[in-house]
């Protein structure tokens, strides 16, 4: 019998198993594992919010009706001249490999780093949710003005105050020049600190300490700053990017069995950019990988990725949210109307659960209409 084996259960490692499942159907003999420590998908760009536990899915709700089976184990090793992978100590053999094994914060080795909290994990989020809980006019240090610290400023600063540090000496230097003025406004509304152009040296359990030798006495010090690809895809011969993930073709594959997604994988958007490490590039690159996996171990045609309309979507708590177009980011709506539009993405990316025909059919739409992308 031939195995199909994914690694990971986030975003693309449960689309690349509804993928495989959909195109193995129901005579093909073919088993398909997922590989993964937790019992849950973790709706990971809901993090920010103040019950993270709010934001998961079971895992057997998804896999158990479309026939795929789960390992609850981590893989620690790779061997593709063998084929075979290593979780909890055992060797599991594949006829092909889907690696979405995702990424993970880069944590800093600053003095006092133990102290640090965030919101890259379920763990982490719910650490970080029970320390601030009840506490009336807390003060947090947020690291890093990027998409996740944003997020996360905004939405402790409904609760508390916030004082936001990063390197750069504008917020949302990655978004890039054109939502900057919304979402500065929204910090200035919900009057959130800047400290440009600063980074913190070091950390203690009620302050922290910035490189202008300031200290900021806080209740949380939240770091957000950078991520990097699993440390599995140095275990595939495909080349990798500066953030670690693999170089894949226009079908992922990272290898002569190896099939990429997600985090993990740095697939082509277009001609000048690759796709983002997020959950609206990971589903599709998911969804194909999955498909091309049981295609290629069927002797069937595989599907080239294409991605959708790149968009956008922050969250800025009590001001609202920006919703962007394009990789020029034009913003396309803002304030509460950026807020329904934002809503409605944390609404979409939820796998449907339990019925198997639902999901499978899911599984065949990689790239699905934005109904305000042309509008607004």
């Amino acid at each position: 019998m031939a195995h199909i084996v994914i690694v990971g259960g986030g975003f693309a490692g449960v689309w690349s198993a509804a993928g495989a499942a959909r195109v193995r159907g129901e005579a093909a003999d073919v088993r398909i594992t997922l590989i993964s420590p937790s019992d849950q998908l973790v709706l990971r760009p809901r993090m920010y919010e103040a019950e993270p536990d709010l934001a998961t899915v079971e895992l057997s709700r998804v896999l158990e009706p479309i026939g795929v089976g789960h390992l609850r184990a981590t893989v620690t090793a790779i061997d593709t001249g063998r084929g075979t992978v290593t979780a909890g100590g055992e060797v599991i053999a594949y006829d092909r490999l889907v690696l979405a094994a995702g990424s993970a914060l880069v944590r800093p080795d600053l003095p006092g780093a133990q102290h640090l909290f965030d919101v890259d994990t379920l763990e982490g989020a719910r650490r970080l949710a029970g320390h601030l809980r009840g506490r009336d006019g807390f003060t947090a240090v947020v690291v890093g003005a990027g998409f996740t610290g944003l997020e996360v400023a905004t939405e402790l600063a409904g609760r508390g105050r916030v004082v936001l540090v990063d390197r750069s000496d504008v917020v949302g230097v990655e978004l890039g020049p054109g939502p900057r003025p919304t979402i500065e406004a929204a910090l200035d509304k919900l009057a959130v600190e800047r400290r440009l152009g600063t980074s913190v040296t070091s950390v203690g359990p009620d302050h922290a300490i910035l490189s202008d030798g300031s200290r900021v006495e806080a209740d949380a010090v939240v770091w957000t700053a950078g991520i990097q690809a699993s440390p599995l895809t140095a275990q595939l011969p495909s080349e990798r990017d500066r953030l670690g993930r693999l170089l894949v073709d226009r079908h992922l594959r990272a290898g002569r069995a190896e099939f990429a997604a997600g985090d993990t994988a740095a697939a082509r958007y277009d001609d000048g950019h690759f796709v983002m490490p997020s959950c609206q590039h990971a589903i599709p690159l998911g969804m194909v990988a999955g498909h091309n996996a049981a295609a290629d171990v069927l002797g069937l045609e595989l599907r080239e990725f294409e991605a959708g309309p790149y968009v956008t979507c922050l969250d800025l708590g009590e001001a609202g949210a920006v919703f962007t177009r394009g990789w020029e980011r034009a913003v396309m709506a803002s304030g509460v109307d950026g807020k329904e539009v934002k809503r409605w993405i944390m609404e979409v990316i939820h796998p449907p659960v339990d019925d198997a025909a639902t999901i499978l059919a899911a599984s065949d739409h990689p790239s699905f209409e934005i109904p305000f992308y042309e509008s607004r």
